[in-house]
């Protein structure tokens, strides 16, 4: 028996440990990072080279975007106004500021001579609308039209061609 032990212990080797278990953590990490480093050059190759409408330009080439601006006339910007909503009891107003699109550059001169009268015009009309009629979508394109006919019942050289909204609170 004594002699079975000694050969069991001389074919065992005690300074060498038994082989480790690999560690799933450190797989999972590897794993992450492999993922991560395929998903950023991915991603990068995308960007550089797949994107829609993205030309095939030399690198270092500059590429030159021509954007044409859209065809608006001559601006004319008003000063904001803040009215009273009809019919809320001082509790709701309305901030508005307005540019006027002129149909040639001689209107200038004629809105600036008649301002008194546009500005007071719109704040009448602005005044005599309630919450519903400047809420919705539909209430705000109408009230445009309006501010359009009432400043060009002003204008005798030319005309408006559009009023656009820069601003527009409701309180």
């Amino acid at each position: 028996m004594a002699e079975e032990q000694e050969e069991l212990l001389d074919e065992v080797d005690i300074d060498d440990p038994a082989p480790k278990k690999k560690s799933p953590l450190k797989m999972i990490i590897i794993l992450i990072v492999v993922f991560a480093l395929l998903g950023g050059g991915g991603y990068f190759a995308y960007m550089k080279y797949l994107q829609p409408g993205a030309s095939p330009a030399a690198e270092g080439e500059a590429e030159t975007v021509e954007e044409t601006p859209p065809d608006l006339g001559i601006m004319f910007s008003l000063d904001p106004f803040v009215v009273n909503l009809a019919g809320s009891q001082g509790k709701r107003f309305l901030k508005v500021t307005v540019s006027l699109e002129l149909s040639a550059p001689e209107i200038h001169a004629e809105v600036k001579e008649n301002i008194q009268k546009i500005m007071d015009s719109i704040l009448v009309l602005l005044s005599s609308k309630n919450f519903e009629d400047v809420y919705s979508v539909q209430g705000k394109f109408k009230l445009k039209d309006e501010i359009t006919t009432r400043v060009n019942r002003f204008l005798v050289l030319g005309h408006i061609k559009e009023a656009y909204f820069t601003e527009f609170i409701i309180q």
